[in-house]
Parts: C-alpha cells; structure tokens; sequence
C-alpha cells in the first residue's frame, strides 16, 4: 500500500469477526423483504413497528404518515430542535405493474388484467415468471377490502405469457424498446368459463368466471376495480444466492432495504444526542410528484409540527437550515459482466460497504444534489471513528450513466445531504441482489449518523 492512498475496505475482512450477526440481521431483512412488497405494506411495516417501542406514544416522540403511503417519525434529542435533525429519508415504492382502472378482458378464451408499468423496467425480464397480486379495492361505500393472492403455498399465481421463439423471429429483429409493448404485458387471470351462461355471454364467460371468484373470494365486483390500487409483482420469498449464502436475492430491495435499514437504526439509537428523524415517501420511482412523493410539503408540515412542540421558539426554518440528512438509496454496482459500463475508479463493488454517491443526475449532473465537501468530509470522520467500512462512486460512466433520488427535494431546504445507500446488483429488476455484508454495515453507518455529535 503506497502511503497516503486510497484503499477500499471490504465488509467481509472489517467484520470477520461479526459474520453471525450479519447472517441475523440478513435473516430478519429477508424475512421483511418477503413479507412487505406495496408502498402500503412498507408504511404499515414502519408504523407498527415504531408502534411496538412507543414512537410516536411516549414523549419526546412524534409519528405522522400521510394516506397511508408516506411516513415521518423522529425522536427528541439532547440538543435544542434548533440545532437540526439528523434525517434519512428513503422511499417505499418498488417498480411494478399497475393494474388499469377497467383491467379485466378476455381473447383466445384467456382471462386477463390490463396493466400499467409503474418505474423504470425492462418489460422482458416480467414475462413468463410467477406473479402475486397485493394492494386494496376501495367500495362506494368506503369499506376497504386488502388484496393478498399469490404469497401463500396454497394460492394461485399469475404471470404474462411471453411468446414462444417459433413464432418470434420478426420479435428478435426488432430492438428491444420495439420489440416488448407495454400494452401486452397482460396478467393471465384464468382460463374455465363459467357455466350455465347463454350464447349472447360465451365469449366472456371466462371473463365472467373471473369476476365470479374475485366476488367469492373478495367480495368485490367490477365497477369496485375502478377505485383500486392492485398492483403484480414478483411472488414468493426472497432467497440467500450463492453456497456461501451471502447475497439476497428479492423484489425491492430498491429501497426497501434503506427503508428497513434506516428504520432499525432509528429504533436503536435510542438517546441521540440531536433529534433524529426518518421519512419514507412514495412515487420516488416516477419523479417524486404527487401529494405522497418527496416534491409535496408533507416533510415541511412535520418540521412544523415539531418545531411547534419542541422548539421552544425555534421556527421550521431554522430546524430545516440546520439540518444533516441522508437520503437512503440503492447505488448500482459494478456488474461483472458489463464492467465496460463503469468507470472502475468512481464504481461501487458489492460487499464492501455502502456507496456515497455525491451527486446523482445525468449528463453534465442535470438534476442533481451535489453535497458540499464540507459535509463529506463530517461524514467520513464519522464513519472511519465508527470503523464502519464504505466507498465513494457515481452512477456509470460519465454521459453513460445517470438517475435521480429525493435528495434534491431535501435539499432545496438548505440542509446538508448526500447519497448514502448499499450497492445492488439487477437494480430494477424482478430479483435483485444484495450483499448480506452491505445490509449490516448500512445499518450501523445510518445508527452511527444518528449518533453522532
């Protein structure tokens, strides 16, 4: 090693000592991640176990969520509220297929739901795989119903059929954008007919079937689609990858594992000496708008709660202005497949930390939080005294790579903030990856941010 230079440290060789406490903490996030798999769930997750250790109950402490879909907690710190929070923020929505609003068809005596892609995906890699249905159907009544079908052993799955390569020679001429439409990415719902129809309904009676077993086993009919979030995603568990067991392998872990991390490290670091706060939003997957993304002004009116609470005279302003955040997101790492797509001193490898990434954007850094040195450099003392191994990167080679997260949105407030999150392999993809090793050490880098002085 020349002196003065820069090493990487790989989680592995910093913490052989603590390999059965990564395998713990790995069980319970897999055992999360299996679970939890709609924005809805994840804010469910979050209240109930925030519930269970009296956030939001006890004094000192405060927990608002916003239609179910986006939650703010923070505890009281040593420190006047006045002197900032120390905030992760992360997001509860994963890519998916939405159902339409009128889904339900029937063509070539196949029983199927029309979708709407939700994210950024490769729409081939959702073909031809098992696929649950979760979400809710709201009556005119406004009695709820939750939608759970494909989890358990005993249910069926549903999937979208991909064409057969007898027939897809003019398919695999065409580029990739061109050759998978988003249109046909249909969910097969079933296939028997429901008997005792006349001639004039024959042509839907597997339709008709369909809606039969929905209102049998939901209790639900077709105009209750209408006021419906439902969405397909990957069925089954997540599954450790490799002999060694030392990746998962799961839907989401774009960012449910910030959103697990971050919320486990606020839960522990129970006598901070500022005030801590996490925020899970929605909609981070298609820009952030709407009244639950991180564009909206939920974040600004619980800084005003607070403030109004515990900030003897301090204003949210003040609170935000002196705020240090981090916003928990997933960084792409090095594939080793397509090593040519990363610039190899800027890329993030899996396995040895979590990946600061100080600007996110594209081309020439258009959309992007770019955190001021300063600010890093607080962070790197803070994670070298915590001996807390972790890497710098950006997405991909320049004019190559790019992407957004809501560390904009928090910035626009003054604070200081930065990218801090686990590498993942298969980003966006049905079954990404991630390392054990990173899962833990993201814990105790977000547990040590909420320490510190």
């Amino acid at each position: 090693m020349i002196e003065y230079s820069s090493e990487k440290k790989s989680v592995w060789e910093s913490f052989a000592n603590r390999k059965e406490s990564i395998a713990e903490f790995a069980r319970g996030y897999a055992a999360f991640l299996s679970e939890v798999k709609t924005e809805r769930e994840c804010i469910a997750f979050a209240e109930a176990r925030l519930a269970e250790q009296g956030i939001g109950i006890s004094e000192g402490t405060f927990v608002k969520t916003l239609h179910k879909k986006c939650l703010f907690a923070a505890r009281r710190g040593k420190k006047p509220l006045s002197e900032g929070l120390r905030l992760i923020s992360a997001h509860a929505d994963s890519p998916r297929l939405d159902f339409k609003q009128h889904p339900l068809t029937e063509a070539a005596r196949i029983g199927q739901a029309k979708t709407h892609y939700y994210g950024g995906i490769h729409k081939y890699q959702w073909l031809a795989r098992p696929l649950a249905l979760h979400g809710v159907v709201v009556k005119k009544d406004g009695e709820s119903v939750g939608i759970r079908i494909g989890e358990d052993p005993s249910d069926p799955v549903f999937t979208v059929a991909d064409l057969l390569p007898h027939l897809a020679h003019e398919q695999e001429t065409k580029s990739v954008k061109e050759a998978f439409e988003a249109e046909k990415l249909n969910v097969i719902m079933g296939h028997e007919p429901l008997p005792g129809l006349g001639k004039e309904d024959a042509e839907q009676a597997v339709k008709a079937n369909v809606l039969h077993l929905l209102h049998e086993r939901c209790g639900i009919c077709e105009d209750d689609l209408y006021s419906a979030e439902i969405e397909a995603v990957p069925a089954g568990p997540a599954r450790f990858v490799g002999l060694d067991r030392a990746l998962i392998g799961a839907y989401g872990h774009d960012d449910r594992i910030c959103v697990y991390t971050a919320l486990r490290a606020f839960l522990d670091a129970e006598t901070p000496e500022y005030a801590t706060a996490v925020i899970f939003w929605d909609k981070e997957e298609i820009g952030s708008d709407g009244s639950t993304g991180a564009s909206s002004e939920f974040f600004e009116y619980c800084v005003e709660d607070i403030a109004e609470m515990w900030g003897e005279g301090a204003s949210a302003r003040r609170v935000m202005l002196a705020t240090r955040a981090l916003s928990g997101d997933v960084h792409a790492a090095t594939d080793p497949d397509w090593q040519d797509l990363h610039e190899p001193l800027n890329a993030s490898l899996i396995g040895y930390g979590p990946t600061f990434c100080k600007f996110t954007g594209s081309r020439g850094k258009y959309g992007a939080n770019d955190a001021h040195p300063e600010y890093i450099g607080w962070l790197r003392g803070v994670m070298d005294e915590n001996g807390i191994p972790w890497q710098m990167a950006e997405l991909g080679k320049v004019d190559h790579g790019g992407g957004g997260t809501v560390a904009l949105f928090l910035a626009r407030y003054g604070m200081l903030v930065i990218d801090l999150g686990p590498a993942v392999l298969g980003m966006h993809s049905p079954f990404e990856l991630a390392s054990t090793a990173d899962v833990y050490a993201t814990m105790l880098a977000y547990k040590a941010f909420f320490e510190a002085k």
